[in-house]
């Protein structure tokens, strides 16, 4: 049974949503509308999506809108993904130019049904993006890619600032909980990566509140190490609904704490952890950071 959402985190989702009804959150929906293009902030419904759209960020979904794997944490639609469409990497590139920003995550559903699983796009969108707005740094939060070195080197080719992949869970939990996915799998696709292309940084993240336990979160961190990544996020795994996996737990606000502190002291170069904190949040904020603290070494 999902656990009752304590009043303390009621209150900061209710906080995030009444964002959304700012003037400058419904602009830029308005404008994603327009331009026919998918965020993961609505199709995740990520609790932090009024706060982001008030100050302009968002996280572009490329590829549609349509899984092919069925995780139990995961509200993106499930089914028969539509053909890839062509026209979305210029459409994206000169959204990036209409809202002038500097950092840009680009993320998709998985899609199994590409013979490269969708590098090729993640390519072209992050290469039309930065030939139109030259300065703006891109941060692909990709799928396993079943782990092909070849499919990694390809959105590499388009030299992102972070490649960002999710590891979702710990271990233990990893096979209950991601559809069609596999822990150590991901890992490999982050050690790849970072074999590829050493100075990109990589980036990973967990959900809390599945029925993992502390040493259990430790643990994922060491391995995520391990295979040489960079940046991390943690945060509260809040349930889409009754069909999903249901919230064992809320962590207080000083768990998080501990696990930032953690996570710096085993040698992340960066580390976002709090109940709202989604893989996406503050990205460039998180990766300016980390680049400052390797300048100041």
């Amino acid at each position: 049974m999902t656990q009752q959402l304590p009043q303390w985190l009621k209150d900061l989702v209710g906080k995030n949503k009444a964002a959304l009804r700012t003037q400058a959150a419904l602009n830029a929906q308005h404008e994603l509308d327009k331009c026919a293009l998918h965020t993961v902030c609505v199709e995740a419904k990520c609790p932090n999506r009024g706060e982001c759209f008030n100050c302009g960020d968002a996280t572009f979904m490329i590829l549609g809108d349509t899984c092919t794997r069925n995780c139990r944490f995961c509200a993106v639609r499930k089914g028969c993904p539509s053909p890839v469409d062509e026209g979305e990497a210029l459409r994206v590139a000169q959204t990036v130019k209409d809202w002038n920003l500097r950092y840009v995550v680009l993320t998709s559903p998985t899609r199994d049904d590409l013979p490269d699983g969708g590098a090729g796009h993640f390519a072209a969108v992050m290469c039309r993006i930065t030939q139109i707005n030259p300065s703006v740094l891109c941060e692909p939060l990709i799928p396993d890619l079943k782990a092909n070195p070849a499919d990694i080197q390809t959105v590499l080719d388009a030299n992102p600032a972070v490649l960002a992949h999710n590891i979702e869970t710990v271990e233990e939990l990893s096979k209950q909980i991601r559809g069609g996915a596999e822990y150590r799998r991901s890992l490999t696709v982050l050690e790849t990566s970072k074999k590829l292309a050493p100075h990109v940084l990589t980036k990973s993240g967990i959900m809390v509140g599945l029925g993992e336990t502390d040493q259990q979160i430790k643990n994922a961190l060491r391995d995520l190490r391990l295979a040489g990544v960079d940046l991390l996020t943690i945060g509260q795994y809040l349930s889409p609904s009754s069909a999903h996996h249901p919230v064992e737990r809320y962590p207080l606000p000083q768990e998080y704490q501990e696990w930032e502190k953690y996570a710096l002291s085993i040698g992340f170069k960066g580390a976002a952890c709090g109940p709202l904190v989604r893989s996406s949040y503050r990205a460039g904020a998180l990766y300016r950071r980390a680049v400052g603290s390797l300048q100041a070494k």
